[in-house]
């Protein structure tokens, strides 16, 4: 037995309610299972239940055993003095507040029938060597059901973003622009770069970057030189006009990169070399000032790939580093690449600044995604094989992530809308 089954059999009132009578044989008449609790404190406040025709308002708490009250030390704890009822799955005995009056309890295990039992049983503790729990049900959720839950949790996924990027606002100074530059940044770096160009860009002020926004051989040296990758002696024109300019601009903005972390070259593709990717990244700065302004009033996928149509200098036409040449071809962000900044980067941002803004509407948000192809990874192979076709879009594969990631993996089948659908039998 665990906790959280009990959790869902008071939210749900999924025991026989008709007969729920307190140990001491007082009748019980539950008004309000109460608001669910997931901090620290009571399991459940703000309940309302009748006892014995006595209205009862406050907070409810749950054990699988009567005694666990005084094994978790309740009794000593002033944020359970308010609790007006105690469920548990066995009563061992009883409990009594800090002034010796007697907390009613409430024993589940008799109302509880015995098949509800065997179906979580079967769906959470059952789970070994399943890649989820419901893997052999997944195919019989109808599409109503999985579709309202998939845009639930899609949502959620949004929800905790958006705290990223509020604490990055906050410490900007409520600058949208600057918080742009850095979660492109950081997503230009991809999987393997990520944290390295993330890294660059905290070192540089974006004030900075705002002076130099219309050059663009000052804005590949900023970048290039903090990255690390202009600390080398070369007699290479391009080269040599990048390290001065960058020398002359650390000592002017007092630039340090000493934590910034080193890019990697490792299992990259050439096109995924870092100094390609900044290369196209202070080219799209160097060319579009106020590019945050010009993302929120993209209307489309198209929009966005038109603003995001930018090019590597001429000298990376034909080199994938500085001393490696190859034959002369234009090194632009392909769609499939403006696709991922628009999945991790733009479309959150979008519904943050629809939050603070106070802009409830989504559709425009939602029309953008819905048309972009799913990623491509092991979870959304997976589920399409549970269910083919499960995701169409980068939204379902964005939704399935979310899914995987916080209910299933976490075994939180008991807060998961398709869990709860099947230990009530409706599938």
């Amino acid at each position: 037995m665990q906790e959280d089954f009990l959790h869902y059999l008071w939210k749900f009132k999924k025991f026989d309610f008709g007969k729920a009578r307190s140990t001491n044989n007082s009748k019980l008449s539950i008004l309000d299972s109460g608001s669910h609790n997931h901090n620290s404190g009571p399991d459940f406040f703000n309940a309302k239940v009748e006892i014995n025709n006595q209205l009862w308002a406050g907070n409810v708490e749950i054990h699988i055993k009567s005694s666990d009250w005084y094994l978790h030390r309740h009794e000593t704890d002033a944020n359970y003095d308010n609790v007006i009822l105690h469920i548990v799955w066995e009563d061992d005995m009883e409990i009594f507040r800090k002034d010796n009056s007697t907390i009613p309890t409430l024993e589940l295990k008799p109302l509880v029938h015995p098949d509800s039992l065997e179906k979580y049983n079967s769906l959470v503790l059952n789970g070994t060597n399943k890649w989820i729990n419901c893997e052999k049900d997944f195919n019989r959720f109808d599409d109503f059901t999985l579709n309202n839950w998939l845009e639930r949790v899609y949502f959620e996924r949004l929800e905790r973003k958006s705290i990223q990027i509020q604490e990055m606002l906050k410490a900007s100074g409520n600058n949208w622009e600057e918080v742009l530059f850095k979660l492109l940044l950081r997503n230009f770096g991809f999987k393997i770069n990520a944290d390295s160009f993330e890294s660059l860009a905290n070192t540089i002020d974006f004030k900075v970057i705002q002076k130099h926004e219309n050059s663009p051989l000052k804005m590949e040296s900023l970048i290039f030189g903090q990255a690390g990758l202009l600390n080398e002696d070369m007699d290479l024109p391009y080269y040599t006009s990048l390290k001065l300019e960058y020398e002359f601009l650390k000592q002017k903005f007092n630039l340090d990169n000493s934590l910034v972390i080193s890019p990697q070259y490792f299992r990259l593709r050439p096109d995924n070399f870092p100094n390609i990717r900044l290369s196209q990244f202070a080219q799209l700065y160097s060319q579009n000032a106020q590019l945050f302004s010009k993302v929120i009033t993209c209307e489309s996928k198209e929009d966005l790939y038109d603003l995001f149509n930018s090019e590597t200098s001429e000298f990376w036409q034909s080199h994938f580093t500085f001393k490696k040449e190859h034959k002369i071809r234009k090194k632009a962000l392909t769609k499939s690449f403006v696709d991922l900044l628009i999945i991790n980067t733009i479309i959150p941002l979008k519904y943050c600044y629809l939050k603070e803004t106070g802009n409830k509407d989504t559709s425009e948000m939602l029309e953008i995604i819905q048309n972009i192809n799913p990623e491509k990874n092991s979870v959304v192979e997976n589920f399409n094989r549970l269910r083919a076709k499960t995701a169409t879009s980068a939204y379902h594969s964005q939704a399935l992530l979310q899914l995987k990631n916080e209910y299933c993996d976490k075994n939180a089948c008991l807060q998961c809308l398709l869990g709860t659908k099947l230990i009530q039998g409706w599938v």
